[in-house]
């Protein structure tokens, strides 16, 4: 270094700028002489033998000086003053006109300008503030710590200081405690200096080194004179900024640390609920007894509903939101220089994803199963309700039968009785045929019952096993009866062939009519216009067989009436009873006036059945409707989110301005989803379970629903943590956008993956970046941008590993110098440093987690900063 350009020889100094220098200078030397038990009088005189210049220098650099000459002699004097000045220019400084001789002869100017050339070097030389020169960052030191202070302004280093405030903020803004700044008067500058004097040299040590009345009464105060007092200033206070430092340091580390764990609990909090719920939901679905009855099954389908509606979405958003948080934190770590952060066994998010899926695969199957019950259900009711009908009309028929046919009537018969009782037993045994059919149907009925599990089997089990026991006894008492009648057949000579001929022709009619009744009310069950359509159809083909029955019936009275006719005819007096039937001429007109009046109820029952198809026909198109709409708009919506997130057109601000329009609109989509929810739910009470109008099911718009969000969710979580890298990296726009292009270049399987390089693209990025990779350092990265072993690259993780390397992130060495400072250069630290050095929350996180210090000459409950330092990062001891 020089002497400041302004120190010119051969000029003369302003007598007043003189008098403060001399007072100084003065000051300033014996501040530093008092170390060694000296001091000077008069700085022109007790330099000149160049004794306690000499010890000046060795006090002020530290440094021993060659041993000075004892003599007294002019010769002595200027060679102790050369061995000072030649240490002056060891130290890298040049000396302009500054020679032994002059000092030795007392010259005042020169002398000033020496004491100055060392004041430069030893005491303001090393201030640097952001790279500027010793005056400069002496100057911006002084404006960064006055700033905040009223009626203070810091511009130079002569009338800025006139009125004593910038040397009182200067005081207050390392020592508050020393000075009530709030009462000072900027026209009370005399004050103001005698102040700052009296404060720095009790409370500071800071010698008085000008003169308030000098100063004021000056119009521009010497210029080294006031750099001089101040650079003691930024001494005394040098301590203080480098602890200061040091605590900010600390508080910033142990701030970042105290979030990630927060973050950490968080996470494993939000996991273990999410697969607690998991855990309890999936034995529920998993669930598969049966109820017994329709309207038990309907409540389980409810309250399936109810899971879908009300309970599954909320956990839908959680598991979302547990993936954002992870990738969040982790962004967190890598940012701060911590290891990934690795969640307690069993809570990874591949874990949660797999107890998901596990999820919806039972939930899956759970839906079918409470369908397919509902189904056979509905079919059992149906087949019950027709097993008991028929059994109704079976056991209503064969009641008597048996005690009819055990009876020996024909022992005590006439002739004309036993003919009787023979084509009785005739026409019994023609009714018997005819409802034959009826208990191969029974039968039938009761063992597809069987076959569907239905819940009350052995009932039906049991009263159909009674009726085919009693239809076999009942053909073995009719055969017993016929072998009877057939050994006295012969016997008879004479029957009524009007009776038979009618009881014949009555019987098959009576049996029609009654099957005709049978059809007629017979239950039935359809899901489509096309099946009711099939039974009209039939029940008109029936109806065209009416007039033909009619004929049969004008027939079978006909018989009735030609029997009436012989008997008035001959005088016949009739005991009124068909011997060979119990059926009567009224009982076939009233079975007869029984079938048309069914008739018109069967119109009624199908048109009413016709209707309610025709609503369910409406339902279906409408839901068809709105799912053709719905379906193909989420997918739309899937390719435009993945179309943004690898766009390079814009900012990454203008892809999350686009990305939250998208999630707006999806918001404001669920309108629809809700509507269609709604139409759903009316197709599934009206037990509608098909639609041939679309290909879309409730469950597949639901799964693309849940995809969206998720979807939606996950890339505005992806480009946050894009500009959370940018802006903690210091990435321009530009950079990020040639590492979308690079990125998109190699990207093979852009738009199959959404983003994700596979890793031989990926070598193939690195090595056209102008990257030499080995296979050994190829799998080093790949460790560090796929730790978990997936087989892609995200973009994300490219934008991590490009640039990692060149972030200037906290180390655990930078934590532990930090310390060390804290510490006063010891190995360990104590408790009462870190209260008094950091703040309560800090220092207390601290105590809590160092371990003791292990060494000698410590006191009791030293602490191991440097174990500390290495945790954070997670290292080990360094």
């Amino acid at each position: 270094m020089t002497q400041e350009d302004d120190w010119d020889r051969d000029l003369l100094l302003d007598p007043a700028w003189e008098k403060q220098q001399r007072k100084t200078f003065t000051a300033w030397c014996n501040s530093h002489l008092r170390k060694a038990g000296t001091q000077i009088e008069n700085i022109e005189e007790d330099f000149r033998n160049g004794l306690k210049l000499m010890l000046l220098l060795e006090v002020i650099s530290g440094e021993r000086l060659p041993k000075p000459d004892k003599g007294k002699m002019r010769f002595h004097k200027i060679a102790n003053v050369n061995k000072a000045l030649d240490f002056i220019c060891s130290k890298g400084v040049k000396l302009v006109s500054i020679g032994a001789e002059e000092i030795v002869d007392g010259n005042g100017k020169m002398t000033l300008g020496m004491i100055w050339t060392i004041i430069l070097r030893f005491a303001i030389q090393d201030i640097s503030v952001e790279e500027t020169s010793a005056k400069e960052g002496l100057l911006l030191w002084c404006q960064r710590k006055t700033a905040p202070y009223r009626n203070v302004n810091v511009q130079n280093f002569h009338i800025s200081w006139k009125d004593g405030l910038a040397l009182c903020a200067l005081i207050h803004r390392h020592r508050p405690d020393l000075i009530d700044y709030s009462k000072l008067r900027k026209d009370d500058p005399i004050g103001n200096l005698n102040t700052a004097f009296e404060v720095a040299e009790k409370f500071l040590d800071i010698p008085k080194m000008l003169d308030a009345e000098d100063i004021v009464n000056t119009p521009k105060p010497d210029e080294k004179a006031i750099m001089t007092y101040v650079s003691c200033f930024y001494h005394a206070f040098a301590g203080a900024e480098q602890a200061e430092t040091a605590a900010n340091r600390i508080c910033k580390v142990l701030a970042v640390n105290q979030e990630n764990e927060k973050l950490m609990e968080e996470y494993e909090k939000l996991a273990s609920e999410l697969l607690e719920w998991i855990r309890r939901t999936i034995p529920w679905l998993e669930n598969r007894v049966a109820e017994q009855t329709m309207r038990s099954m309907q409540q389980k389908l409810e309250d399936f509903r109810d899971y879908r509606r009300i309970h599954k979405p909320p956990r839908v958003q959680e598991k979302c939101q547990l993936e954002i948080n992870f990738n969040t934190l982790q962004t967190k770590l890598r940012l701060s220089n911590r290891p990934a952060f690795m969640p307690s066994e069993g809570k990874m998010v591949s874990d949660i994803a797999n107890a998901w899926k596990g999820l919806e695969q039972v939930e899956k199957g759970y839906e079918e199963w409470l369908l397919t019950e509902i189904r056979r259900l509905e079919r059992l009711d149906h087949l019950a309700e027709k097993f008991k009908q028929k059994c109704s009309m079976h056991e209503s028929w064969t009641g008597g039968k048996e005690d009819l046919l055990s009876q020996k009537d024909y022992e005590s018969a006439s002739l004309m009785e036993i003919r009787a009782l023979m084509r009785k037993h005739e026409a019994f045994e023609s009714d018997l045929a005819a409802h034959q059919d009826r208990v191969e149907q029974i039968a039938a009925i009761a063992q597809e019952l069987n076959e569907l599990d239905y819940h009350d089997a052995a009932t039906v089990n049991a009263r159909c096993q009674g009726i085919c026991d009693q239809w076999d006894n009942l053909g073995t008492l009719t055969q017993k009866r016929r072998d009877s009648l057939e050994r006295v057949e012969k016997l008879w000579e004479t029957i009524d062939q009007l009776y038979l001929e009618f009881a014949k022709r009555a019987a098959p009619f009576n049996n029609w009519m009654d099957g005709a009744m049978e059809d007629l009310q017979d239950m039935f069950i359809v899901h489509s216009i096309e099946e009711i359509q099939s039974l009209i159809t039939a029940h008109d083909q029936f109806k065209a067989t009416l007039p033909e029955a009619d004929k049969e019936r004008m027939a079978t009275m006909g018989i009735h009436n030609e029997i009436l006719k012989i008997a008035q005819t001959y005088g016949i007096k009739l005991s009124g009873i068909n011997p060979y039937t119990n059926l009567s001429p009224q009982d076939i007109s009233n079975k007869w006036d029984a079938v048309k009046h069914l008739v018109p109820l069967r119109d009624q029952m199908l048109q009413e059945e016709v209707a309610r198809q025709q609503a369910n026909e409406r339902l279906r198109r409408q839901f068809a409707a709105q799912a053709n709409i719905i379906g193909p708009w989420i997918q739309t919506k899937m390719e435009e989110i993945s179309h943004v997130s690898v766009d390079i057109a814009g900012s990454l601000e203008e892809q999350m301005n686009s990305l939250k329009q998208y999630e707006q609109n999806i918001i404001n989509y669920k309108s629809n989803i809700d509507k269609l929810e709604g139409d759903h739910q009316l197709s599934q009470e009206s037990l509608i379970f098909d639609n041939k109008h679309t290909n879309y099911t409730m469950e597949h718009v639901r799964v693309g629903w849940e995809q969206l969000l998720t979807t939606i969710a996950r890339t505005i979580n992806e480009v946050e943590n894009q500009i959370l890298t940018r802006d903690a990296k210091g990435i321009s726009q530009e950079q990020l956008n040639e590492f979308r292009a690079s990125f998109n270049h190699f990207d093979r399987l852009l738009k199959y993956l959404n983003g994700m390089m596979d890793p031989d693209d990926f070598r193939a990025c690195l090595i056209s970046m102008g990257y030499d990779l080995g296979e050994v350092e190829f799998a080093r990265i790949m460790t560090l941008v796929d730790p978990n072993n997936t087989g892609v690259v995200t973009f994300q993780a490219f934008i991590d590993f490009m640039t990692r390397e060149t972030a200037e992130t906290d180390t655990a060495e930078q934590v532990m110098a930090s310390f060390k400072i804290l510490a006063s250069d010891k190995n360990y630290i104590t408790v009462d440093e870190l209260r008094r050095e950091l703040p309560p929350e800090q220092a207390e996180y601290c105590i809590s987690r160092m371990t003791r210090f292990i060494g000698t000459d410590c006191p009791t409950g030293a602490l191991d900063y440097i174990s500390f330092s290495s945790a954070l990062y997670g290292e080990s001891d360094l």
